[in-house]
C-alpha cells in the first residue's frame, strides 16, 4: 500500500472548501455553461429558419438571481432574435385585467424569442 501525498489530490479526493475543489467546480460550471451556450445557439438558427415565436418566462422574486441565468443565457446570441423584457410589478388596472393581457404587447414575431422577467408576486389568486 503506498502512502498518499499532500500533491496526490484528484478532484473526489479533494476536500469540499478547499481552493482546489472551488478551481474544479467553476472549471465544470464554464464548461456546461459553454455546452449551453452552442444548444442556445443552435435553438436561435432554429428559430431563425423556421419562423418559430418562442416565449420564456422567468418569475421569481427580486434578487434571485434571474438577471444572472438570463445574463448568461442570451451571452452569445444575436439581441435581433432574443429580446428580454422586465415587466414592473402589475399595476391596480392590470390586476384586474385577464392575467395574459399584460403579455399580450410582448409576444414575440415570427423568427423572434423573448425572454420574460416578472416578479413572482403576479400570479393570479383561485379561490374557489
Amino acid at each position: 500500500m503506498t502512502k498518499k501525498h499532500k500533491n496526490d489530490n484528484h478532484p473526489g479526493d479533494v476536500a469540499a472548501g478547499s481552493a482546489e475543489a472551488k478551481k474544479e467546480r467553476k472549471r465544470a460550471y464554464e464548461k456546461e455553461i459553454a455546452r449551453l451556450q452552442v444548444e442556445i445557439a443552435y435553438l436561435q438558427s432554429w428559430v431563425q429558419a423556421s419562423g418559430a415565436r418562442i416565449v420564456i418566462i422567468f418569475e421569481g422574486r427580486d434578487a434571485a438571481g434571474k438577471g444572472g441565468v438570463i445574463r448568461r443565457f442570451v451571452e452569445r446570441v444575436s439581441p435581433r432574435v432574443f429580446r428580454v423584457v422586465a415587466l414592473p410589478a402589475p399595476s391596480d388596472r392590470e390586476k384586474s385585467q385577464m392575467y395574459f393581457q399584460r403579455y399580450m404587447a410582448q409576444l414575440p414575431a415570427a423568427g423572434e424569442v423573448v425572454i420574460l422577467t416578472v416578479p413572482g408576486i403576479t400570479a393570479p389568486v383561485w379561490s374557489g
